[in-house]
């Protein structure tokens, strides 16, 4: 059941974002990054719409196996490989390349015959401390992996820096010098940037990177800058407003009556809420935007609405409410929560109704 709220895909903007990684790394291949329904976009949505790509990253086999029966034949990489030999099977039937993340997965792929070989990454740990195998072991693991019928030779070679965003970091350097150490001596394709690297950390880009947030027109790096690094913002989430109320100078808005009217005043009420994926967390003086004026949202979020200050703004009945987008950057919103662009992009409700342009 869809409500108010709405969402527009901005396609240009995505394609154009796709094009910002290539102006970065031009000597590289991107595997865009379309996982977790395409950050909130839309995965299938997303995949039709970068035809520019080399090809797509999905965080697992049931992703990558909807983007194959929807008609998608890029090449797709499952960036936590495969779970069980069920998985392993689908993907090597489906043309799914794996990263192989630790031992046992290496072992199953060992035990069992598959209906065509398939390619892998090697994923070495040198420094997350998530999936990967640790630096010590990558020499032994990638002459395991070359020794397989079942493995297209030779496996890419790929780590994830966890400092990337602030391009500064003494980390970036360490695991950088693990990774050369690690792979020394060892054929392969590599890959080591997501977008903070892809951005800021060009010795980083290699032969494939593996772009992310940056397609969707946020700044993963601390003091990043949509403008700045030539991002175009995608998702633009606004919805209508239900009602206006005159509240007195003392009165409590909302739940709680956290935010208290320091005047008479106008008080807006907005059709979304954390129902939809707006955060309920979301503080007073959270910048929305309204007929091209800026103002902020007062009182807590409820489940279905959201209340903003009306002081000094001309508005009505069914005026549109942008709660982020062109105007109200996603980062900016992200800061005054508390959180990151990622997890307002992803957590936008099935409630919301889509649209592209």
């Amino acid at each position: 059941m869809k409500r108010a709220a709405r969402a527009n895909i901005n396609l240009a903007a995505l394609r154009h974002n796709l094009n910002r990684v290539k102006q970065l790394a031009p000597n590289s291949k991107i595997m865009a990054v379309i996982k977790a329904d395409g950050y909130g976009h839309g995965m299938l949505r997303v995949a039709n719409a970068l035809a520019d790509t080399d090809g797509f990253a999905v965080s697992c086999i049931d992703e990558a196996l909807y983007l194959r029966e929807s008609a998608i034949t890029y090449p797709i990489l499952s960036l936590q490989g495969y779970k069980n030999e069920r998985e392993l099977r689908y993907a090597a039937e489906y043309g799914v390349q794996l990263v192989v993340n630790n031992e046992q997965q290496l072992h199953l792929l060992e035990s069992i015959d598959l209906p065509a070989p398939v390619d892998v990454w090697l994923k070495v740990d040198t420094g997350m401390h998530r999936l990967g195998f640790m630096p010590e072991h990558a020499g032994r693991v990638y002459q395991r992996l070359t020794r397989l019928n079942a493995v297209n030779k030779p496996p890419t070679l790929m780590t994830h820096l966890a400092c990337a965003d602030d391009p500064q970091h003494p980390m970036n350097a360490r695991q950088l010098a693990d990774f050369g150490d690690a792979i020394n001596g060892l054929a392969g394709k590599q890959s080591i940037a997501s977008s903070g690297a892809v951005l800021a950390l060009p010795h980083c880009h290699r032969d494939w990177v593996r772009p992310g947030i940056m397609l969707y027109g946020s700044t993963p790096l601390q003091d990043g800058d949509r403008s700045r690094d030539d991002l175009k913002t995608v998702m633009t989430l606004k919805a209508p407003l239900i009602s206006i109320t005159q509240a007195r100078r003392g009165d409590g808005v909302g739940y709680g009556g956290t935010f208290e009217c320091p005047e008479d005043m106008p008080v807006g009420v907005v059709a979304i809420g954390y129902a939809d994926g707006y955060p309920r967390h979301a503080p007073s003086g959270t910048p929305v935007m309204i007929n091209g004026r800026g103002t902020q949202i007062i009182g807590r979020v409820s489940m279905d609405m959201v209340t903003i200050d009306l002081r000094n703004i001309d508005a009505k009945l069914g005026d549109e409410v942008e709660l982020w987008g062109e105007a109200v950057p996603v980062d900016e919103v992200a800061r005054h929560v508390g959180t990151i662009s990622y997890e307002l992009l992803c957590g936008v409700g099935g409630r919301v109704h889509f649209s592209e342009s």
